[in-house]
């Protein structure tokens, strides 16, 4: 199972609408939105059959106020104040950390496992689409995430896929490693300004620290050709591959208007071109090479 995870250190460099172009090319794949966030891939797709299901994690503290012998073990081991004194549990205070569980010398309270959000089934004019919404307020960041990536493989094995585009977030925090971990890619699309040189940065450090090879697309690159430069410099120094440049151009806000990708929008256009030569370049990288591609004979048009 080949897994590509697109990546930006930074929010607003491109991620999500060179992303959705890439999905027109693949064809034969299954899209997984891994930005449990902002969960947008799909706006230019035309969603339509889908199938909803509840994801459970995380678990929440509640007293069996019958059996209770109230010996206030609970209220003051409690250090977020969640315990009343009429030994019911505040349910928004509660940081389901489970102290009082283990340490309640009666045993009676229960540690349910509650509703943390929803993951999502589409079928798009693309491929099969795999997302996730979070519950507000519930554990889900990094557990979420695995949960989705794992729902993607399993329904590229049952349709026969081999290929899986993860649209990930922005920055290097939970979500963002529970993303990328075991990958067999990472896709960094960096604009060439001083924070997204910064950021791609620690992103590409990250890529190294889980061992995850990467590839570096230099979105907006004329907007500052010194910087562009520099970024390609560093992605060399730390063996990151150079997939491409795509120029700064107007006509992605006016493909997103139509709903559309660039690709769709004008093909023949130049940088709709840049777009294609970039995807061929990711699946002809070195981590990519034993892909079959006749698998995706629609792939690089």
């Amino acid at each position: 199972m080949r897994e590509l995870v697109v990546i930006s250190g930074k929010a607003e460099t491109g991620k999500t609408n060179l992303n959705e172009a890439f999905a027109s090319l693949t064809k034969n794949g299954i899209l997984c939105d891994a930005d449990e966030d902002a969960e947008d891939l799909d706006l230019l797709m035309e969603p339509g059959r889908e199938k909803r299901t509840f994801c459970m994690g995380g678990s929440i503290a509640a007293i069996r106020t019958y059996y209770c012998s109230r010996c206030n073990r609970c209220l003051e081991l409690c250090r977020f104040d969640a315990v009343s004194e009429i030994f019911t549990i505040d349910e928004i205070s509660c940081e389901c950390c489970g102290f009082c569980v283990d340490l309640c010398l009666e045993q009676d309270i229960d540690f349910h496992v509650q509703k943390c959000g929803e993951w999502f089934v589409f079928e798009t004019r693309y491929c099969d689409h795999v997302q996730a919404r979070p519950g507000i307020a519930e554990e889900n960041s990094g557990k979420l995430m695995r949960f989705v990536r794992q729902q993607a493989k399993v329904l590229a094995e049952e349709k026969g896929n081999g290929f899986i585009l993860n649209d990930d977030q922005t920055g290097i925090r939970c979500p963002v490693i529970a993303a990328i971990g075991g990958a067999t890619a990472l896709v960094v699309i960096v604009e060439p300004t001083v924070s997204g040189l910064y950021d791609m940065t620690r992103v590409a450090d990250l890529a190294v620290h889980f061992k995850v090879p990467g590839l570096v697309c230099v979105n907006k690159y004329d907007l500052n050709t010194e910087i562009t430069e520099e970024i390609e410099a560093i992605a060399q120094e730390r063996n990151m591959k150079i997939v491409g440049r795509i120029p700064f151009d107007p006509l992605f806000s006016k493909a997103m208007i139509v709903g559309q990708n660039i690709v769709e929008y004008k093909y023949d256009s130049e940088t709709a071109s840049s777009v294609r030569k970039v995807w061929e370049e990711i699946l002809q990288s070195q981590s990519l090479k034993q892909m079959e591609l006749k698998d995706f004979s629609a792939v690089i048009l």
